[in-house]
């Protein structure tokens, strides 16, 4: 720590801000001494402030947890937590300065800061990441506990769109749009890793919305399907099919990885991740193209609609025969348990699928119209058609978020766990205090 805060002091104070001051005008204004001055300075302060977080981080273990204080409060640990730190530093700042010495790494936020939904894709991206994490987290972690008074079936499909979910925003949002606005040129930007981290968004993407499907197909067996509904409404079946649908999903979005291209290649690394041109002239791409557009979202987005109107319908019809036959054997004022779980569990599973289908309506409606008109993807920021798919990418990337604002309103026992994990921390410092 004293090193780095050694090193601000000689490249941030003397070096720019007093030699600003008294030497407006020397050797250190040649533009790759200018550059690297600056770089370091950067730098310096990145691994200043994450080494001030180690160690907090190292006297928290060495106070609180006696069992892991023995093998984390080493000098070996100290000295490989200070070595990966120099080699974050040297790979997110110093790499991409020397491949690129001098070049104006991007324009975006000076292109994004002139129009209104530029300034709002730079504010939403950020507080979604911000929200989507720590919600679907607490999701995962409450669900698992199984103690929501849901079947470990419908707990299994819930847990699963969770991870879904929460691999969508870590891939999506955070490592591609995020990145993309924030920080425009650093590792994440070698093309295996660029290409990777496309990959895991689209896969993440498939995998969670076909897994919403799933579910939708197991409450509507559940209440449609008497006799299905015993083999299939299980803890194995929903097992297997979390597991088929997430290995589907990522083998259907491998070739992916294959549609890009190094737009730059410094020093035998390549960088960035460019669509290739056969991509766009290929049949075979536009057949692979075709089928995956189709088979997200168009096909999931009919196959919740169809469900959730046949499912409707057996509603209707059940609960009136239902009340008819209850009228007469007990009188109208008696409370039915049954039709009062069935209504819980119809709830959970209409705000799950409406929110779906209303937060992927834009999506669908502007891809649908896109192939119609058959859109060239190059117009400017305020350009009505720009602003329009921004807005159903948004709208899209939202529903990632919203199950668990679900669980909260819709389930009793999942609010009372909520508090109780929100609790936790207070009492945990309390008992830790009276100890």
């Amino acid at each position: 720590m004293a090193v780095a805060d050694l090193m601000v002091v000689i490249v941030d104070v003397i070096l720019v801000r007093i030699k600003v001051i008294y030497l407006p005008l020397s050797f250190l204004d040649i533009t790759p001494v200018c550059s690297f001055i600056k770089f370091l300075s950067y730098a310096a302060t990145v691994v200043s402030v994450w080494l001030t977080v180690a160690f907090t981080f190292d006297r928290f273990v060495a106070i609180c947890f006696e069992k892991l204080k023995t093998k984390y409060c080493t000098e070996r640990t100290a000295a490989v937590v200070l070595g990966t730190g120099l080699l974050e530093w040297i790979i997110s700042e110093c790499l991409p300065e020397l491949c690129f010495p001098g070049q104006q790494k991007s324009l975006l936020l000076t292109e994004m800061h002139s129009s209104v939904i530029g300034q709002i894709i730079l504010i939403y991206y950020p507080v979604l990441s911000a929200i989507g994490v720590p919600v679907n987290l607490v999701a995962i972690v409450i669900l698992s506990r199984g103690k929501c008074g849901l079947s470990k079936c419908i707990s299994h499909y819930l847990v699963g769109m969770a991870v879904a979910d929460l691999m969508v925003v870590i891939a999506d949002v955070i490592l591609v749009r995020i990145k993309v606005i924030y920080l425009p040129l650093s590792f994440l930007d070698i093309t295996p890793v660029c290409s990777f981290i496309k990959f895991l968004g689209y896969a993440a993407t498939v995998v969670s919305v076909w897994l919403t499907v799933a579910f939708t197909f197991d409450r509507f067996v559940a209440i449609c399907c008497e006799k299905l509904k015993t083999k299939y409404c299980t803890e194995r079946t929903a097992a297997v099919v979390l597991g088929t649908v997430s290995v589907l999903g990522c083998l259907e979005n491998v070739p992916w990885n294959f549609t890009y291209e190094p737009r730059y290649i410094s020093y035998n690394v390549p960088w960035r991740c460019v669509t290739k041109a056969s991509f766009f002239t290929s049949p075979t791409w536009a057949a692979f193209d075709m089928f995956h557009l189709i088979l997200t979202p168009c096909v999931p987005f009919c196959l919740i609609l169809l469900l959730n109107v046949l499912t409707v319908r057996r509603i209707l019809v059940s609960s009136r025969v239902r009340k008819g036959f209850r009228g007469r054997s007990n009188g109208e004022n008696h409370k039915d348990p049954e039709m009062e779980n069935r209504k819980k569990s119809i709830i959970l599973l209409f705000s799950i699928s409406g929110s779906f289908i209303l937060l992927w309506m834009t999506h669908v409606a502007f891809y649908i119209y896109a192939r119609i008109t058959d859109i060239q993807y190059y117009y400017s920021y305020s350009d009505p058609r720009y602003i329009t798919e921004q807005a159903s990418v948004m709208l899209q990337l939202l529903s990632s978020c919203t199950n668990t604002c679900i669980y909260v309103l819709t389930q009793t026992k999942f609010r009372e766990e909520l508090k109780n994990a929100v609790k936790y921390p207070f009492n945990l410092i309390v008992k830790l205090v009276k100890s």
